[in-house]
């Protein structure tokens, strides 16, 4: 049976001796006579992962559904078992996908209660993080001024979301958070809805609009809490504050959020377990 990725390795081998240049398709433009589930280039398992999460985008298998298994996912890419199983290792390490013994893998959601914390890295000086209150505070409909729009990728006066809320825990205020938005994701979303929504604002965004957040990236500084924040906190104007400036990205590194949260740290800290 003819290999492919045999047949490219002895290009790649012993084409340099002869001058030959090789040219691989892109994976968004598959050969004509290909499968369109067939990886077309090595490393194998990044391959199979690539086209796992190309059907998590499409929505092929959403936020809580169960994937096909191991044997099925090998005929269906044409590659072995221990292939697939290395790309799901991978993905699961990353919180894009969940086993379960017994039961099989499954997509990972921000409905799981397990995932809360996942993307909260504060905890209390002492005991046992209690459970939360998300109180919205406003939503309003703005234009994407220079700095927005870099950070989300959109055109400058792009429309876009901003939102304010209260985080409070055993009826204390800690976060305030500022989260900045592309409208175009979030057609509908006003203060009524964040009201009767979920207690999980990433959950609630990938229930009501499909928005699933799978990766972040923090900056942490400390600033001083202006007139608004020490308002909310309820500290002194000028207290010092943990200000945690965060982009959040969906499927395809797109970012789909910036939020500039405003910690109070009086009784409690952020955490991040390293290694």
């Amino acid at each position: 049976m003819f290999n492919l990725l045999s047949y490219i390795r002895h290009l790649i081998t012993n084409g340099r001796a002869h001058g030959i240049v090789l040219k691989l398709m892109p994976m968004n433009r598959p050969a004509s006579r290909s499968s369109p589930h067939s990886p077309t280039f090595s490393p194998l398992y990044r391959q199979i992962k690539d086209l796992i999460m190309r059907s998590l985008e499409s929505g092929e298998w959403g936020p809580g559904d169960g994937i096909p298994s191991e044997s099925e996912l090998a005929v269906r890419f044409g590659v072995s078992q221990g292939t697939v199983r290395k790309a799901i290792d991978e993905m699961a390490a990353e919180n894009l996908l969940v086993r379960r013994q017994g039961k099989g893998t499954f997509v990972a959601t921000h409905s799981d209660p397990r995932s809360f914390f996942r993307f909260l890295r504060l905890a209390p000086n002492e005991g046992d993080l209690q459970v939360s209150q998300s109180i919205p505070l406003e939503c309003w409909r703005a234009k994407a001024g220079p700095d927005v729009a870099r950070i989300l990728g959109l055109e400058s006066g792009a429309p876009i979301i901003i939102l304010r809320r209260l985080l409070k825990f055993n009826d204390e205020p800690v976060v305030f958070d500022e989260i900045y938005l592309p409208g175009v994701l979030f057609p509908d979303l006003s203060l009524d809805i964040l009201k009767s929504g979920e207690k999980s604002l990433y959950s609630f965004f990938e229930s009501h609009y499909g928005v699933r957040m799978i990766r972040a990236d923090e900056r942490l500084r400390a600033v001083p809490a202006d007139r608004v924040s020490a308002e909310l906190l309820k500290v002194p104007e000028g207290s010092p504050l943990l200000l945690v400036e965060r982009v959040t990205y969906t499927y395809g590194n797109k970012p789909v959020e910036w939020r500039r949260g405003f910690y109070h740290t009086q009784n409690y800290h952020y955490h991040n377990e390293l290694g």
